[in-house]
């Protein structure tokens, strides 16, 4: 009796494991949830997170998107991966058309009949500024092996973000940072801009000028200044070129500093006594880019809303807010784009985005549910989805609160 009934115990567990094994492997993501188009996903199991959200519009106009994968189950400091997509049906569905190996943190762009990838090799503390080309639409890029091939500097610890690639006074110019001011995340960033003539081979090293590097500086914002990253490539209203960045300032009103560039592009130069702004939602990456139409910079930033305004302020990344601005310093929110009451595991962060017509076209770094045990946590994002906002001019008119204090 009693071989027997442990002869039963055994059978039923292993029963019970085989049955939640095969469970597993029948569960199928269910996308049906997440907004927007999904263009690429990743479930938390993989330990591999969707980030750098980008996109362009190429001249045949198909839209290409492009993601990085990082976390503890991805090859981000030894081989890192970005993934290309394109679309040729305005956004509504999306293949794989490359896989770019050494790659991380890039911006895309079209410039001169090809496109670009402009980033670092890897991530922190073991990637080469780098630049990469495609003439093919994309599926097929050149490799950063030299000084004549991409890799813009001999050294490593690089870092950036996809933002903005502009070309302006016959030059184009792309903000960048170093991880050179120390050890720890944030006060390492030191902040430079590169510029090249617009008519050079982008690919070599020799085409391109760097500023000085601005260090991180404890003494500012009372002491609480916790370093800048993730800069913005902008033309003011005056015609000259800032460094418009992320700020790791974790309280309310959110920053964003802007960094003074020289015509020719060697100079970099911050006043904290003026040059730090009120910038909601400041304190997570955004783009800022500039409309003719509506005479306006535009961005779609992570927002604080009201009801969040208590928790931690980097990341609360649960609301993407359309804004705008005539002067780069005084920001209007407009609109809340993006949305979802949860901030633990829901998250739209990373948005990269580009105007078409009337309309703007966004890429995010989503964390969703899923169907599958949905995102690891808000930053730690499983999704790469598309999103379009019509019309997105006639919001100039309307005002969305945010939060300005705890």
């Amino acid at each position: 009796m009693k071989n027997s009934y442990s002869q039963r115990f055994l059978t039923a567990i292993l029963t019970a494991i085989l049955l939640a094994c095969s469970g597993r492997a029948l569960a199928s993501p269910d996308h049906t949830k997440v907004p927007g188009v999904v263009i690429a996903h990743s479930p938390k199991s993989s330990k591999i997170y969707l980030g750098s959200a980008g996109i362009c519009v190429l001249t045949d106009g198909s839209y290409l998107a492009k993601h990085d994968e990082f976390g503890p189950g991805s090859t981000e400091k030894t081989r890192a991966i970005t993934r290309v997509y394109r679309s040729t049906d305005k956004g509504k569905s999306w293949e794989q058309i490359s896989r770019v190996e050494d790659l991380f943190w890039a911006s895309i762009f079209p410039h001169r009949g090809a496109v670009y990838l402009m980033g670092t090799s890897a991530s922190h503390r073991h990637g080469h500024a780098v630049i990469r080309r495609s003439t093919d639409g994309g599926r097929t890029w050149t490799e950063a092996k030299d000084g004549d091939s991409g890799r813009l500097f001999p050294d490593i610890s690089y870092h950036t973000a996809p933002t903005p690639v502009i070309v302006h006074g016959g030059r184009i110019w792309r903000a960048m940072e170093d991880e050179k001011g120390g050890e720890k995340w944030g006060t390492m960033f030191r902040v430079f801009m590169l510029s090249a003539p617009e008519d050079a081979d982008l690919l070599k090293a020799s085409n391109w000028t760097a500023s000085n590097a601005l260090p991180h500086n404890k003494s500012w914002l009372g002491g609480r200044f916790g370093g800048w990253l993730e800069g913005n490539a902008v033309v003011t209203p005056e015609g000259s070129i800032v460094d418009i960045l992320r700020v790791d300032y974790r309280d309310l009103p959110e920053k964003a500093a802007i960094v003074r560039i020289s015509g020719d592009g060697r100079t970099a130069t911050f006043d904290p006594e003026k040059d730090f702004i009120d910038f909601p939602g400041g304190c997570k990456k955004f783009v800022i880019r500039w409309d003719a139409p509506s005479r306006r910079y535009w961005t779609i930033s992570n927002a604080t809303l009201p009801p969040y305004a208590a928790g931690n302020i980097e990341r609360i990344r649960n609301a993407q807010v359309l804004m705008s601005s005539t002067d780069l310093r005084t920001w209007t929110p407009h609109e809340v784009v993006l949305h979802h009451p949860d901030v633990g595991t829901h998250g739209f962060q990373y948005l990269d985005w580009l105007v078409e017509g009337d309309d703007l076209l966004i890429v995010s770094r989503t964390a969703y549910d899923d169907g599958v045990g949905g995102a690891m946590n808000q930053h730690n994002s499983n999704y790469l989805t598309f999103h379009r906002l019509k019309q997105f001019r006639n919001a100039v008119t309307s005002r969305v609160e945010v939060a300005t204090q705890r």
